[in-house]
């Protein structure tokens, strides 16, 4: 399997885990407030990425990145916030900011690696 495919299928799971962590923390106004937020970006995360694989330009695929890369952060923001406002239990929670930390990673990797080469073209 390749591993945009892999990659694809763990940004799915990855927005899978957000929502049903998304719906657990339903029920006060800030919980409601969270999980709206958190399922629009853990989403996009999944969606993006998709559409990455698509892309028709390395221009296209890079800005796909760029986005896939921002909506990872927010998803991390909103699940340490829900965290930090004792919405859940750290234990809950911890395995999903650690794959989300990681995919944040690797986006960040693919996006630097994406602009060193542009570099490399450009000054060639």
């Amino acid at each position: 399997m390749l591993n945009s495919e892999k990659l694809r299928i763990r940004t799915n799971e990855f927005a899978h885990r957000c929502v049903k962590f998304a719906l657990a923390i339903e029920g006060t106004k800030l919980g409601n407030h969270i999980s709206g937020q958190l399922i629009r970006c853990s989403t996009s995360v999944a969606a993006n990425y998709r559409a990455s694989c698509l892309a028709q330009s390395r221009a296209h695929f890079k800005s796909k990145i760029s986005i896939v890369l921002e909506e990872t952060d927010e998803s991390l923001f909103w699940m340490e916030f829900a965290l930090e406002e004792n919405l859940i239990n750290e234990k809950k929670v911890i395995g999903l900011i650690k794959e989300a930390n990681e995919l944040r990673a690797i986006f960040y990797s693919s996006k630097k690696t994406l602009n060193v080469k542009k570099d490399k073209i450009v000054k060639s």
